[in-house]
């Protein structure tokens, strides 16, 4: 199905004024015809009657024909069922008023942008007094306008099989409107569920964080890629897995981002737990190097000096008692010999 853009006139006020001055010349035959039967001239005054009459009765038909465009908008136009067209651009038209426009995805809420929720859709019933019926009528024009989509939080497994929890908002916007229609049932539908597809397919290639021994970009070797430290590639990826699969609706997505990334609640508080005792690890070690680099320069400053001798056995002692200092948790406490170092 390709889409096809009417070049339609913006004739719309043009015809709208015509169809109101036949309204008028109607009323004024109407009168004329009276006259004529008061007149006794029954022929003219048939004619005159029966074609006011039927203008009266039938011609708010025309009517239905006048559509108005605001910027990115399309309409999406169909005559007894056939494919006739896509209308583009604003302004007021003029098509015939036998057509069709059709919008699957007029009634469908999803968290994405001017789709939230229905505050404003009632605040336009209750301020107009329309019914919902002619409000769907209204709602049929098709969004050209880059939205959002906030998908729901989603529980996946990780390549480790540790359960994470992620958020994705997704920037998309419809290019062939005629595909968007046809192709799909619903593409507001369609794209929700491949945006969760791909985000399941693409989380599960990653582990939260750096794991050794695990290939993320299917080359056979192990890298350091993660869903913590590597989010712009994953989210790049999720982009590019969920282009492929709607380009057949007529979407393009333009960008993925991660708004939300955490372990699941229920492994949450040991997954704490260790990153804390990593971290104390991690602290552990660069506090002994540095004091044992200290201690080196300690005794190394006092062989230079020449400050005083000190045998192997008293080297192990101070060597100890400044570890003690340097790598305790608390302040030290020294005790001060005031007699002879032997």
């Amino acid at each position: 199905m390709q889409e096809k853009i009417l070049n339609n006139r913006k004739n719309g006020m043009a015809f709208l004024l015509l169809f109101i001055f036949l309204y008028l010349a109607a009323v004024g035959l109407l009168i004329l015809g009276c006259v004529a039967v008061g007149r006794e001239n029954y022929p003219a005054a048939a004619v005159l009657i029966t074609v006011s009459v039927l203008w009266l009765a039938m011609g708010w038909v025309p009517f239905i024909g006048l559509k108005i465009l605001k910027p990115q908008e399309a309409l999406v136009l169909t005559l007894f069922g056939k494919y006739v067209g896509t209308l583009k651009g604003d302004g007021f038209y003029f098509v015939n008023p036998f057509c069709s426009s059709i919008n699957p995805a007029a009634k469908t809420r999803l968290g994405q942008s001017r789709d939230v929720d229905g505050a404003a859709e009632k605040a336009l019933m209750f301020a107009t007094g329309q019914s919902a019926a002619n409000l769907e009528m209204l709602n049929r024009k098709i969004s050209l306008k880059i939205m959002t989509l906030n998908n729901n939080r989603q529980k996946i497994n990780d390549c480790l099989g540790n359960p994470v929890e992620i958020g994705i908002a997704v920037m998309w916007r419809v290019v062939d409107t005629a595909k968007a229609v046809f192709q799909v049932d619903n593409f507001k539908e369609y794209l929700s569920l491949q945006c969760d597809t791909a985000v399941r397919n693409i989380v599960r290639i990653y582990p939260y964080d750096v794991a050794p021994n695990v290939d993320t970009t299917g080359d056979g070797i192990a890298d350091e890629g993660s869903l913590r430290g590597s989010s712009e590639i994953v989210a790049s990826r999720i982009r590019d897995e969920i282009q492929r699969k709607v380009a057949d609706a007529g979407l393009e997505i333009l960008e993925a981002r991660i708004t939300y990334l955490a372990y699941a609640p229920e492994i949450a508080a040991v997954m704490l737990q260790r990153q804390q005792a990593s971290a104390i690890i991690d602290a552990r070690k660069m506090i002994v190097d540095g004091a044992v680099g200290m201690v080196e320069m300690a005794l190394e400053r006092l062989k230079e000096n020449k400050m005083v001798e000190l045998d192997e056995e008293r080297k192990a002692a101070m060597v100890s008692n400044l570890l003690v200092v340097l790598c305790g948790n608390h302040d030290a406490q020294p005790v001060v010999n005031t007699g002879s170092l032997y």
